[in-house]
């Protein structure tokens, strides 16, 4: 296959998409029908396949147009990160780099490394997001992000990951709960008490929701919070139990009148990963913080021996 095609073609799909019309599409474009006409069949002679169905109320695309769409809506979505980064070179940044990471670590890990980063790199534009971790590895590999911090290591072999930081998930209790003499207690087990936990937003939350769903059971929530800290406060206040990541309990057991308690499901014992399409390829500053990601795993966190699905 030898297509030739540019961003006009990529354009006039997503708008003739939009409009189920070929003339409308064309006049989104800022063609005629007849030269949009022309390069939709160049696109078709060049694919070797139809594009389009065309009846009398409009057109439509076929399974080949609709992956062809995707592509050309991932190349405009580029395109505008692209004017975008380059506005932000106007404007005096010499570097940009966007981190996507799931809760844990936008708790745990990144302000962490962000408050040693950030100063010694003010002309680096950095822009970080909370995802579930299966998003964030969606958006590394599309290019929507340029690192990814997720819990465990998902199966992608397009992408390069490093261990980050190992933290396991803990359950909190509030002093004289009933579970706080187990030494540790299967998630199953603690499903018949109300728990708190963070917003429905947050990968941790759902994690929970769909591992207690998978075991047939329900996840009763009687609080949701916006951070950690509140859940230790939540949880002290017996509202409810919680599942936490066992570095955030240690801060917080010490000097609040909750209980730790280890998991014994296989999916509480994780590491964090940094993942990214290709080290070699990323700037010097993005190298920088990849190391200290890195370094992270190596100063901090808990031991554990395996690790295999995270939130």
């Amino acid at each position: 296959m030898n297509t030739i095609f540019d961003l006009i073609d990529m354009q006039l799909i997503i708008n003739i998409a939009k409009s189920s019309n070929l003339t409308r599409g064309a006049e989104k474009s800022h063609m005629s029908a007849s030269a949009a006409s022309v390069r939709i069949k160049n696109l078709e002679d060049g694919f070797h396949t139809r594009l389009l169905y065309r009846t009398n109320q409009g057109v439509t695309l076929t399974p080949a147009g609709e992956a062809l769409m995707r592509h050309a809506q991932n190349l405009a979505r580029q395109i505008d990160q692209l004017h975008a980064d380059m506005q932000q070179f106007e404007q005096g940044i010499k570097g940009r780099i966007r981190i996507f990471g799931n809760t844990t670590s936008m708790a745990e890990v990144m302000p962490a490394i962000l408050k040693r980063f950030l100063p010694t790199h003010p002309d680096i534009d950095v822009e970080v997001h909370e995802r579930h971790s299966h998003e964030i590895v969606k958006a590394v590999a599309e290019g929507t992000a340029d690192l990814g911090v997720v819990g465990g290591r998902p199966p992608n072999n397009n992408l390069h990951f490093l261990p980050c930081r190992e933290d396991n998930l803990v359950l909190i209790v509030p002093r004289g709960h009933a579970l706080e003499a187990a030494a540790d207690v299967a998630f199953a087990d603690t499903l018949e008490y109300d728990y708190v936990g963070l917003s429905e937003w947050s990968a941790i939350h759902s994690f929970l929701v769909q591992t207690a769903a998978s075991l047939g059971r329900q996840f009763k929530f009687r609080a949701e919070v916006g951070n950690f800290d509140t859940v230790c406060r939540m949880v002290e206040a017996n509202v409810g139990i919680g599942v936490i990541a066992r570095s955030v309990a240690l801060a917080n057991v010490h000097t609040r009148n909750i209980s730790m308690i280890q998991l014994t499901d296989g999916w509480a014992k994780r590491r964090l990963h940094v993942c990214m399409r290709d080290l070699e390829a990323l700037p010097p500053y993005a190298r920088e913080l990849v190391d200290m990601f890195v370094a992270e795993g190596r100063s901090g966190g808990s031991r554990c021996p395996s690790f295999t699905r995270a939130c």
